[in-house]
């Protein structure tokens, strides 16, 4: 899907976004999923072409066919293939689509979810200037958006932070690095100590956990774990070690939403709050996110945007509006309550593959 413009982060700039879509079928019932690890492996290992193949070649075939009555059992079945976590969340989150539709129930009250409403911000990618960015979060903060969250990278740093917190003294905000740095940068992140954030999001090594752990203790500000939270396994460890005082959780990065479930109720647990990240998904893999928003634990706002934020056309529809400010209210259908529209599916796809029982 094509950006509005272009979205800069510490690993790249974007002007389109490639996910995956899956229709999973059982009898005449279907559930879709979609998983977005985006056009190169940058942010992780994976990008959508791999992910593409990995499911059509390795992943799916071990469903096709098979009673599977629990998103256990779905991930059991794909285990034998290692990693491919967005891959396997596409089929994962298909399955939990499907299962609700078949409940005829919306999926956030399938999951125990609060009720349907849940609070979201707003993210500023590295913009043309510091004006721009201002003017930007101006309009969210006039919005009524609670809180909002800046790209940090190498050119972009303090003193954009500077220029934010002098302008909005009392708004939340956090700084997502996306891996860029490493502790030789520790002065860098003790300066940020002085800005009052709320957060400050994956500053080392996208598999790194230990040094995660060195850096939590020099300095106050508290850090969360996106990238190198891949699984449950990951989480226990990160806990174990005290190395974040958040993890954000997005259902590709993790494979699916019963990883993603399993590492909420670890982390409620242990007294990690958690919030959603997202990938900037069209409204199919949005609506997941906003179900699994609702969850007990998640103790920020999202990164679950409305439709114009980034796109002049939305793959899914309907497509996500807020709701009220900061807010936005997940479906009352079964299932999600998005599937993709026909004809900018056929207008947007790239590839496709039907993976079927042999008769």
């Amino acid at each position: 899907m094509p950006l509005v413009y272009p979205f800069r982060t510490a690993f790249s700039d974007e002007e389109t976004i490639e996910s995956i879509l899956v229709r999973m079928w059982s009898g005449n019932a279907f559930g879709w999923g979609e998983s977005t690890p985006w056009r190169a492996p940058l942010y992780s290992g994976e990008w959508a072409q791999a992910a593409f193949l990995a499911v059509r070649d390795w992943l799916a075939p071990l469903l096709v066919g098979r009673d599977i009555e629990s998103g256990d059992t779905l991930q059991r079945a794909l285990s034998p293939v290692k990693a491919n976590y967005f891959a396997k969340a596409s089929l994962d989150l298909a399955w939990w689509d499907l299962k609700a539709r078949l409940k005829g129930r919306p999926l956030w009250q399938v999951i125990g979810g609060r009720g349907p409403t849940v609070c979201v911000g707003a993210d500023f990618g590295v913009m043309e200037s510091l004006d721009m960015l201002l003017e930007e979060i101006r309009a969210a903060q006039a919005s009524g958006f609670k809180r909002v969250k800046l790209k940090f990278r190498p050119g972009w740093e303090l003193d954009m932070v500077r220029a934010v917190r002098g302008a909005f003294p009392s708004l939340v905000i956090h700084v997502d690095c996306n891996s860029a740095y490493s502790l030789e940068h520790l002065h860098l992140f003790q300066k940020l100590d002085e800005y009052r954030l709320a957060m400050i999001e994956q500053p080392l090594a996208h598999d790194d956990l230990v040094d995660h752990a060195q850096l939590q203790k020099s300095i106050h500000t508290p850090l969360c774990l996106d990238e190198s939270i891949v699984s449950l396994y990951k989480a226990r460890q990160a806990i174990e070690l005290d190395a974040c005082r958040w993890i954000n959780i997005k259902l590709g990065r993790v494979g699916g939403l019963t990883n993603a479930l399993a590492i909420h109720s670890l982390c409620e647990k242990a007294g990690i709050p958690c919030w959603v990240g997202g990938m900037l998904e069209s409204a199919v893999g949005q609506a997941h996110s906003i179900a699994f928003a609702t969850l007990p634990n998640m103790k920020y706002p999202s990164d679950i945007f409305p439709t114009k934020r980034f796109y002049a056309e939305d793959l899914g529809e309907p497509g996500i509006e807020l709701s009220g400010p900061s807010e936005i209210t997940a479906a009352g259908e079964p299932g999600i309550g998005c599937v993709p529209h026909p004809e900018r599916l056929r207008r947007f796809q790239i590839e496709k593959a039907v993976i079927e029982k042999k008769r």
